[in-house]
């Protein structure tokens, strides 16, 4: 995303930020999983995969996600702001933290979502029009059972032969997870018509409900 200057004048840059020259990433049908997640209760996981508005806009389309929350992965609590998470030297990711219901949808299954439609994971720091360390794709799982489904998943789609070059997607050890400003969140819902979300996260969802009818609803849960 082009940076926001700060969140005093985020309103008034809401025609112009993000804006993006080229046409919008495409969706791939990615596998079920062959290594599942078995869970219970109500758990997190975390999904780096560039500009955090369209992932968060995906994850708050899935049935059984009860939150969705914009933030910043790694680094330190002192610079997990925008301004300074947009200059890529601070070692924080864009992420989405989840909190979602096994039993409505499993781990694995929002795997299968977040690469068929959330991001790209042959494009090393960035996503689309994004460039920067800020914008790499990674997961980071929360449990051991998610680390190993994670990883098992990543290596069945470098073999799935899906794409042609290589992945580059990773994954990387639970730090701290920082929430980003107010008005980052929620901000597919709340700007529909700003062109950024029209051109590169609208798409997602749509691919999202062509791809996973079954996975997908139309209300669009608030982080």
């Amino acid at each position: 995303m082009m940076r926001l200057l700060a969140p005093l004048v985020a309103a008034s840059l809401l025609a112009t930020a993000c804006t993006s020259p080229a046409l919008a990433e495409g969706v791939v049908a990615t596998p079920a999983a062959k290594v599942v997640a078995n869970e219970k209760g109500l758990k997190t996981a975390i999904f780096a995969g560039g500009c955090f508005w369209g992932i968060e806009g995906v994850f708050s389309h899935i049935k059984g996600v009860t939150s969705a929350v914009s933030g910043y992965h790694g680094g330190a609590a002192a610079t997990a702001t925008y301004d300074q998470v947009s200059n890529g030297d601070t070692g924080h990711a864009e992420a989405v933290k989840v909190t979602y219901d096994p039993a409505i949808v499993r781990y694995d299954e929002l795997l299968r979502v977040f690469f068929a439609v959330g991001a790209d994971p042959t494009q090393l720091n960035r996503q689309g029009p994004d460039h920067g360390t800020q914008y790499r794709t990674a997961l980071v799982p929360m449990s051991a059972e998610q680390n190993r489904v994670a990883a098992a998943y990543l290596a069945q789609l470098k073999t799935s032969g899906l794409w042609k070059k290589p992945l580059v997607a990773r994954i990387e050890r639970a730090q701290a997870f920082y929430p980003a400003e107010a008005y980052h969140q929620d901000f597919m819902s709340k700007n529909p018509n700003h062109g950024y979300i029209r051109m590169w996260d609208a798409p997602k969802v749509a691919g999202l409900k062509r791809l996973f009818p079954g996975e997908y609803k139309a209300a669009f849960t608030p982080g």
